[in-house]
């Protein structure tokens, strides 16, 4: 039985994965604050060893590496690294002691979309934090692999859905009173002309790449990979399909994006939505598909309703 020690895996991507990993036979060992527990329960959590350590405070004592060493994992998968001091801290204490480690990045490292779909291939023109140190990130790990043999790969999701958590919205944003507006037939206003795009997974098919990127160690030690449905949608597209699936007729009005941003209650959600608009991912699967056989369960839609499904039965999308 080899040992997996899943770094933040009580989160989105974790509530499927760590179940995963056990029905293959894996040890499970999950490290995080213990702030939280998985959206969806599952049996399999009974067989998993939680070891709570706060990544934040023990790396700044340097410990933070050594003692997810102490593990003795055979695979490590970090779910939650954010900058690229953090990735060599961890690096470079797993350094000749692990088998495979796998770092969840994102699509954003690739910046705005230039040709599409977009493939690992094309250059990173990242900006804003994030995806600078997303980036940065995955340069270090693909350099530290074929430079030096550590066993990274990285996979890059897309806007991650699923049960428990509200998805990225046909506003751009994430406040889920826009899918009641869809749902009671309201007037839904969407910058410009509606057709900038969005990218989601379901966190599950998320969970499928990484368990495919370990079954074929192979082809994905040294790689990177997209993880997203099979088509990125447009913010009228998604609309339309949305306000469809609640029975309605999408009422839509386009706005150009100064008069659509003063027209919003909360800039917070104004700036989500450039941030994603900006960006306009379209990510191809088709290395996925090739190296590791990746299959999507998924389309962006069916994951995201799934996701709203789970919104109306909890009172949080109202129907009427």
């Amino acid at each position: 039985m080899s040992r997996a020690v899943i770094i933040g895996g009580s989160g989105h991507i974790g509530t499927y994965l760590v179940p995963r990993l056990v029905e293959a036979g894996f040890e499970v060992v999950n490290v995080s604050r213990g702030e939280r527990q998985p959206y969806t329960p599952h049996a399999a959590w009974r067989d998993v060893r939680t070891v709570t350590l706060d990544r934040e405070a023990e790396e700044k004592t340097g410990e933070f590496g050594p003692k997810i060493r102490a593990l003795k994992p055979d695979i490590v998968l970090d779910m939650i690294c954010f900058t690229l001091p953090s990735a060599k801290h961890l690096t470079e204490a797993l350094a000749g002691k692990v088998q495979h480690f796998l770092h969840t990045g994102t699509i954003w490292v690739h910046g705005p979309s230039v040709a599409v779909p977009t493939t690992e291939m094309q250059p990173r023109k990242p900006f804003g934090e994030y995806g600078i140190q997303k980036a940065a990130i995955e340069a270090y790990l693909i350099e530290e692999a074929r430079r030096d043999g550590f066993p990274a790969t990285i996979v890059h999701p897309g806007h991650i859905v699923g049960p428990g958590w509200n998805p990225l919205n046909p506003a751009g944003h994430f406040n889920p009173q826009v899918f009641s507006t869809l749902a009671q037939g309201k007037t839904l206003a969407l910058p410009n002309f509606g057709m900038e795009t969005v990218h989601h997974v379901h966190a599950d098919d998320v969970a499928q790449v990484l368990m495919k990127a370990i079954a074929n160690w192979s082809s994905s030690v040294g790689e990177a990979f997209h993880a997203v449905s099979p088509a990125a949608v447009s913010l009228r597209g998604y609309a339309e399909a949305t306000a469809a699936w609640f029975g309605k007729e999408a009422k839509l009005t386009f706005l150009p994006w100064p008069d659509w941003k003063a027209a919003q209650s909360s800039e917070e959600e104004a700036t989500a939505t450039w941030e994603h608009i900006a960006r306009s991912p379209s990510s191809s699967i088709e290395k996925a598909r090739r190296l590791l056989g990746y299959v999507p369960r998924y389309t962006s839609f069916e994951a995201v309703f799934e996701s709203v499904a789970w919104l109306v039965e909890k009172g949080v999308v109202k129907t009427h």
